[in-house]
């Protein structure tokens, strides 16, 4: 029978993730109209007696909404590339409950008026990073206290490290008090125009290539900095090599920042991916093989504290510039899950509260949010079926970005109901109806 998302439904004996450290578990959870309203007990019984639709589910997963602690929207109401409404209806459909924003965009976040919360349509959480630096150009300090009073997530800057000068400057200062600051360890002056990794590949391809070194130098300065201000909650934007990793592994664990990777680099480096595949342009640069697998290994570690979507969306002109001359970024929320299920629960072996440690609560507790659980009246989680077969480009909530890695694939695992947009529903196993 044909289900309709917005009346009552009742998942038969759905994997239901509730929270942090613990693993799934098959029990019946009745829906209605994006709210959880009844886990396990008589929920079966009284929904067949009420005569409701049943959903054998024993293969999918209920789990609380994905996390994306930075991603990118230069033009929130008039853009080409990507809008708010746009970012919000994709982000939902994608599993996503929270998106927080970078300060870049077409005027620079960094002032209190600029810092109130997007009016969004659904209940979408959007929250804004602040800005460390006036125009993230890292020579004149913002005014952090009062973006943190307007509601500000916390700071960030650029995609380099501002000067050392200005940084010491603001971490003496001290006006962050416990709120995250997000920088980015990278210093372009030292990537020689490259855009790809140094390595192997890179050499037999002819890339341009970026040296280690242009990460590596200032994230020692971070770290240098980290332990001279301690009470400075300090987070890394972006890991991308295997030398970064093993800097912060060699720290004491009560020494070592928070610090995100963007998703993209666990999936793809220079010895897999197709020359004339979507995907090369990237700030950080693309790794090596030695790099993208020493991420992953930091991540189940738990080295590396959240994947970050970090989309960044360009538009249909841009995207038809030479390589070397384009802006940098990779966008979708909507192939994260599926992707890197494939990745690291199918591949690696990695169990699901591992993956949702990544991508939902390291996540949440970098951006200084609850633990995300399911409970009576939660409308914050995704249904995802890991054995659906879709095919990107025939997706009706795909962003309105030209930049996606995957936009022309077929992939396996999709979210097909989100508790926040209760009228998503792209289709499961046949419902029973009980009379």
């Amino acid at each position: 029978m044909t289900i309709n998302p917005l009346q009552p439904l009742v998942l038969q004996q759905v994997q239901l993730l509730e929270g942090p450290s613990q693993d799934p578990r098959p029990v019946d959870v009745r829906l209605d109209q994006g709210r959880i309203t009844a886990i396990g007990g008589s929920c079966l019984l009284d929904g067949q007696a009420e005569g409701l639709p049943v959903l054998p589910a024993s293969e999918l997963l209920l789990a609380p909404a994905l996390v994306d602690p930075h991603s990118v929207l230069v033009d929130p109401q008039s853009g080409v590339a990507e809008t708010l409404t746009s970012l919000e209806r994709s982000a939902i459909a994608a599993g996503y409950g929270t998106v927080a924003l970078l300060p870049q965009a077409l005027r620079w976040r960094e002032s209190p008026e600029q810092l109130q919360p997007p009016r969004l349509r659904s209940g979408l959480r959007s929250v804004l990073w602040g800005s460390f630096s006036l125009g993230g150009e890292g020579r004149v300090l913002a005014p952090h206290a009062d973006q943190l009073a307007a509601g500000a997530i916390g700071l960030a800057d650029g995609e380099d490290l501002p000067g050392l000068a200005l940084l010491e400057r603001g971490l003496s200062l001290a006006e962050m008090e416990d709120a995250p600051l997000l920088l980015a360890p990278r210093d372009s002056r030292l990537a020689q125009d490259g855009f790809v990794r140094e390595g192997v590949d890179a050499l037999r391809a002819g890339w341009p290539m970026d040296p280690p070194t242009s990460e590596t130098i200032p994230l020692q300065n971070l770290l240098s900095l980290a332990a001279r201000y301690p009470h400075c909650r300090l987070q890394l934007m972006n890991l991308s090599t295997a030398e970064a990793v093993d800097q912060l592994g060699r720290l004491a664990e009560e020494r070592r920042p928070e610090a995100t990777v963007c998703w993209w680099h666990l999936l793809a480096d220079t010895g897999s991916l197709d020359p004339i595949a979507e995907g090369w342009r990237m700030r950080p640069p693309l790794g090596t093989p030695a790099d993208r697998q020493a991420l992953k290994q930091a991540l189940a570690q738990g080295l590396i504290t959240a994947v970050a979507v970090h989309h960044q969306a360009l538009d249909p002109e841009e995207q038809l510039l030479p390589l070397d001359q384009r802006q940098v970024g990779v966008a979708g929320h909507r192939f994260v899950l599926p992707a890197l299920w494939q990745e690291l629960v199918v591949r690696d072996g990695w169990s699901v509260s591992a993956l949702w440690q990544a991508l939902c609560f390291g996540p949440a507790a970098l951006l200084n949010l609850p633990p995300p659980r399911l409970q009576l009246g939660s409308q914050d989680w995704l249904l995802f079926d890991p054995s659906r077969r879709w095919a990107a480009a025939a997706d009706p909530e795909a962003p309105l970005a030209a930049n996606q890695p995957f936009g022309r694939s077929t992939l396996t695992g999709q979210v097909i109901a989100a508790g926040l947009n209760p009228e998503l529903w792209r289709g499961a196993p046949e419902a029973d109806h009980h009379s």
